[in-house]
């Protein structure tokens, strides 16, 4: 399964959209997540993105992959050095959001099925 955490941009095709940090963490707790791509903002009555980032350290919620696609850098800086300082070896964090390779890679998956 694929996470696009995001509370207004559109998701992309083959991910699992949550509005909000809670639904998010509620995916990362009941299921296998391949790619997260997690933003910061999440509008003023939800946690942030580092709150996420906190939870999915503090649980071990990690999914194979996480994606920063927020516009806020002291998030992005946030989200990074906490995940990355405490991810297992197998787990890859990107400082950056996903390439229109990996979309279209996810996408052509889900066309597979």
């Amino acid at each position: 399964m694929h996470v696009f955490l995001d509370d207004y941009r559109s998701c992309p095709k083959g991910f699992v959209l949550a509005t909000n940090a809670e639904e998010c963490l509620m995916l990362l707790r009941e299921g296998d997540i391949d790619i997260l791509s997690l933003d910061y903002e999440l509008g003023p009555d939800s946690m942030n993105g580092g709150e996420v980032a906190a939870a999915i350290v503090r649980e071990g919620l990690y999914p194979r992959q996480i994606y920063l696609h927020t516009s806020s850098m002291y998030g992005k800086r946030q989200m990074y050095e906490m995940l990355y300082c405490n991810k297992p070896d197998s787990v890859v964090i990107h400082n950056g959001p996903m390439t229109v390779e990996v979309m279209l890679g996810v996408a052509a998956e889900v066309e597979k099925l």
